[in-house]
């Protein structure tokens, strides 16, 4: 019986290694988005002060880890064996959980996710107890402790609203002191403002730092308690004046100091805080094998854990490790970075790669918000107005032939927003700790980033509907986690109990594939982003964009071909797997196009004043790429229709017909194509013959059509399809040689000879 319990803790070690690297890439957008949108500092010295702070915090993380123990269920009213069970569902849907929402690049709470897989893994071990009893589920709250879980849940709800309303109110008023020009307010406004942000932060570390020390006696606490608001008065004149020193004697930057300060406290503050979510089950689970182990006479089906319910102090070699692990994370972690791209993408000030859709939601928030702008513009006074928006004014951008830097080399925000950012955070999160409310340090960083974009008009007309929509989806993730958390934990948690050593092998192995098939997934995503940025911060001039335009026609047009041949030849064999297949090849190819045509302007921007003329054709050409892409796309999806709705084959006839027209087809695909590479358009004219040729030919397959329909040889639903097949045919080779039209027109007003 050993050995089973002996495969459970090992499990539940290995998967707090795995939890703690996938915890921290969610959790690293808290305290690493503000330095990193505003660019502070180099990358390594961002990381090297978060670093620490993580480390510093798994010090004082010891005193929460009673959550993971008794905080969410009465441990006395479970066995060992349901302890343990209990223990290693939660770790497996808790890595799972957070891998999936690190694979999308989305924020969660490990807060929330750890409290109600708890609570799941509880209610369905408690609720086998109480059936097998003959209890009945209305004696299920003897085993929960679901006034932690209520909670949390309405804190969630509170520090949504409070946070982001906060966030937004700060901005505002920070900006209309400082604007966007705040270095010209800063050597006078600077040290009061850094005084008071850097003071905020200390009083928060004094109170999410030191209550959770193992090494701080309580005395210590309750002084630092009462004196809370004068070491605060007194560390605000104090540091007001050191910062008034500097500006004047060395003329520092006091907002970089502020946002690396507030970075280090974040990070401290998510370690002590929040590794129990990661190693607080584990450690539990530890703690009960070594007691099981410690007296054999321990039976573990019918031995309660009231041990689990005594105070304990995690020895300090454990949270170390777990700091170092953690900290190995945050340097490596690729899905860590996707996690903090997608808040500063949501925040930054500048346009760019929005990667959310928009929604009904958000198109109906963005109508209210103009509403209620149009309201006070109304109402307020024109001399008011014109104050704000000249406060608010932007720098301008610089024009002529002045070398700008890159994307990559701008911030995403700049510094005053990221202190605000800070300060509010530390700020909220102090307080809701000084009045013993619950509440989850993500949630409160996000919105707060949230508000002061919004109130930093960085929501502008172009960006707003995706940017909310953004928003929404996130905030959506924070309820689908306690949904998901507590469902998945209760499945597992009744997988593993019935199916006993042979489930929780399963389970573990089936956690650690999910890991390596959402590995590859974000390899994907990652790769399509990488493709984006490189596109905008290359420094392309004229001779640049031709080859990378060449090249996408060239690939869109081989690819067209391909898919076209496969279309027509699934469909005459009726091979519904490999059209189903083609047809997922096409949707890409749409994508493809549409994202060439999305990012036009950035092409356009990139060509030298001189090439207005060839812009437009540039322009044309991605119009004719995206409708060819259509054409195959419209010809891909009936035909797969036809074959799944299992509606009457092509006959011979018709069979002989296709495959003779996706001959002639290829055919020109092949001539175009190679004029293209040879850049030899007087054979153009030859293509234009052929296609010619083709649509004559269209034509007379569209009256023998007409005839066998007349003679009753073909049905309703194959007219349908063929007519389709002949119609979409026509437009792909229109577009087509319109486009190579507009490539040639592209080259020659770009003043390029001819090869």
């Amino acid at each position: 019986m050993e050995y089973v319990y002996l495969f459970f803790v090992i499990a539940l070690l290995v998967l707090a290694v795995a939890d703690l690297s996938v915890g921290v890439g969610n959790d690293a957008v808290n305290f690493l988005n503000s330095s990193i949108g505003a660019r502070v500092a180099p990358f390594f010295v961002i990381m090297s002060i978060a670093a620490l702070g993580v480390l510093v915090g798994s010090i004082f993380s010891s005193g929460m880890m009673e959550v993971a123990r008794s905080g969410i269920f009465n441990p006395d009213r479970f066995y060992f064996s349901e302890i343990m069970i209990i223990f290693l569902a939660v770790m497996i849907t808790d890595m799972i959980l957070l891998d999936a929402f690190n694979t999308y690049g989305l924020q969660t709470s490990t807060t929330v996710s750890i409290v109600f897989e708890l609570l799941g893994a509880a209610v369905a071990i408690g609720m086998v107890k109480s059936f097998a009893g003959g209890e009945g589920l209305q004696d299920l709250g003897q085993y929960i402790n679901s006034g932690r879980a209520l909670a949390i849940i309405s804190a969630i709800l509170l520090s949504v609203v409070i946070a982001f309303t906060v966030g937004t109110t700060v901005q505002f008023i920070a900006r209309l002191l400082f604007t966007f020009q705040f270095e010209k307010s800063l050597p006078w406004l600077g040290a009061i403002w850094g005084g008071l942000s850097v003071s905020a932060i200390l009083y928060f570390l004094l109170l999410k730092g030191a209550s959770g020390a193992s090494f701080i006696s309580q005395d210590a606490l309750n002084w630092l308690d009462e004196n809370a608001f004068r070491l605060m008065l007194y560390s605000f004149a104090g540091l007001t004046v050191l910062f008034q020193v500097l500006v004047m004697a060395f003329k520092t930057n006091i907002l970089r100091i502020v946002i690396l300060i507030g970075t280090f406290a974040l990070a401290m503050a998510f370690a002590s805080n929040d590794l129990v979510n990661f190693i607080g089950v584990p450690l539990a689970g530890l703690e009960s094998y070594q007691l099981f182990m410690s007296d054999p006479s321990i039976d573990p089906a019918t031995h309660t854990m009231e041990s689990l319910l005594e105070p304990v102090r995690t020895p300090g070699i454990y949270l170390v490790i777990a700091g170092v692990i953690m900290i190995i994370t945050l340097i490596f972690s690729r899905k860590a970075r996707s996690v903090t791209q997608t808040e500063i993408d949501l925040a930054r000030q500048s346009e760019g790669y929005e990667r959310f859709n928009s929604s009904l939601l958000s198109r109906n928030l963005v109508r209210m918000g103009l509403e209620l702008n149009k309201f006070f513009i109304r109402v307020l006074p024109s001399g008011v107005i014109r104050l704000i928006n000249k406060r608010f004014q932007a720098p301008e951008n610089h024009s002529g032939k002045q070398k700008l830097p890159t994307r990559k080399q701008l911030p995403y925000f700049d510094q005053l927003r990221a202190s605000v950012n800070l300060v509010v955070a530390s700020s909220l999160i102090a307080l809701a700790t000084s009045l013993t409310l619950p509440l989850s340090t993500t949630y409160v960083t996000f919105m707060v980033a949230m508000g002061t974009s919004l109130s930093d008009r960085a929501w502008g007309r172009e960006s707003a509907v995706y940017r909310i929509s953004g928003v929404v989806t996130v905030i959506g993730g924070w309820f689908f986690t306690a949904f998901a958390a507590f469902s998945l934990a209760f499945v597992v948690a009744l997988f593993i109990y019935w199916g006993g050593i042979v489930a929780a092998v399963i389970a573990v192995a089936g956690a650690f594939f999910i890991i390596v098939k959402t590995y590859h997934l974000h390899k994907i995503r990652a790769r399509k982003r990488q493709a984006y940025e490189e596109k905008t911060e290359r420094s392309w001039d004229n001779d640049s964009i031709l080859k990378d335009c060449q090249l996408s026609i060239r690939n869109t047009l081989t690819q067209t071909a391909d898919l076209y041949q496969k279309i027509n030849a699934f469909l005459i064999k009726e091979d519904r797997r490999k059209l189903r297949s083609t047809l997922k090849r096409v949707h890409e190819l749409n994508l493809k196009t549409k994202e060439l045509k999305a990012d036009a302007h950035i092409t356009v921007q990139k060509l030298q004043d001189d090439a207005i003329d060839s812009s437009h054709y540039y322009i044309q050409i991605l119009d004719y790429l995206r409708e060819i892409a259509h054409s195959i796309n419209f010809l891909a999806q009936p035909a797969y229709e036809h074959l799944d709705n299992n509606h009457p084959p092509m006959i011979a006839s018709q069979a002989e017909d296709l495959n003779r027209l996706r001959l002639m087809v290829n055919n020109l695909f092949l001539s175009i194509v190679k004029i293209i590479d040879t850049k030899d358009f007087d054979q153009i004219n030859k293509v234009i013959v052929e296609q010619k040729h083709i649509l004559t030919r269209l034509q007379e397959l569209k009256r023998k059509q007409v005839k066998m329909i007349k003679n009753e040889e073909v049905g309703t639903r194959n007219s349908l399809l063929y007519f389709n097949i002949l119609a979409e045919t026509k437009n792909m080779l229109l577009y087509t040689v319109n486009m190579l039209k507009a490539h040639r027109d592209f080259i020659l007003h770009k003043n390029i000879p001819p090869e």
